[in-house]
Order: structure tokens, then C-alpha cells, then sequence
């Protein structure tokens, strides 16, 4: 498969680590291909990285350079990469970004839910497999 745009959700966890990793070797198969990686942060989030820094400016500030030293290994590896922040619960932004743009994939570590947690709270990474337009790879 030809990708040239693949969106990357991450939030810092060991499975978006190994989501990651995949997103590079997807990514190394051709030279045009960009990876944006997607952060969402949520409203308790937002608040305390506000008190935690100050104000919403650093706050913004320190969350990309967080995003940007995660994707370091994309830099390392010689993927293009766009970093991208937005606000809200993390499936329904995620959800929007991705179907406001034309990614050829989108890749996202699972947490590893068991079937009852699954069922009875939903995970990020089904929801994105259900809503999401583009193909969708879940990275356990």
C-alpha cells in the first residue's frame, strides 16, 4: 500500500511507544510519506497542565515540546513529521481531526482492555476503528 499522510495518536504510553515504531516502518516504505502525530488533551488535563505552568500559553508551549521529544524517533529516522495538539475527549477530537483530513492511515497503540472494560467504557483506539474514514491500525 502507497501512503504518503499517516496520522499518529499518541499519549505518551508504552503502546503508543510500539505505535510509534510502527508508524516509522509504515512511514520508511517511501520517501513522500509524513507522519503527524495527535495529542488530545482532555478538560481535567488542560486544567492542571494551566495551574501546573501558569498559564495556557506555556501550557500549549510545554505540551508540544512534550509531543515533539516523543516523536523524536521519527526525526531519527528520517520521517517528515507535524506535530498537532487539540482539545477535548481524546476519541471524539482524535475522530474529528483525522475525518476533517485525508490520511491514508491512522495508526494508535491499544491499551489492552480486557472485554469487560472494553464493553462497558469503550477505548479510544475502537472507537477510531469505527469512526475514522481511513484505515486504522491498532498496535498492541
Amino acid at each position: 500500500m502507497y501512503m504518503t499522510k499517516i496520522l499518529l495518536a499518541t499519549d505518551g504510553s508504552e503502546h503508543s511507544k510500539r505505535a510509534l515504531e510502527k508508524a516509522i516502518k509504515l512511514a520508511k516504505k517511501s520517501e513522500q510519506t509524513t507522519v503527524d502525530m495527535i495529542y488530545a488533551v482532555d478538560g481535567s488535563k488542560s486544567k492542571s497542565d494551566v495551574l501546573q505552568y501558569g498559564d495556557t500559553d506555556t501550557a500549549n508551549y510545554q505540551r508540544l515540546k512534550k509531543l515533539k521529544a516523543l516523536g523524536e524517533p521519527l526525526r531519527e529516522a528520517g520521517v517528515e513529521a507535524n506535530y498537532h495538539i487539540v482539545h477535548g475527549e481524546p476519541a471524539k477530537a482524535i475522530i474529528a481531526f483525522a475525518n476533517e483530513r485525508d490520511y491514508d492511515m491512522v495508526v494508535i497503540g491499544s491499551r489492552g482492555r480486557s472485554e469487560v472494560q472494553k464493553f462497558l467504557l469503550g477505548s479510544v483506539s475502537h472507537k477510531l476503528v469505527k469512526y475514522v474514514h481511513a484505515p486504522v491500525v491498532v498496535v498492541k
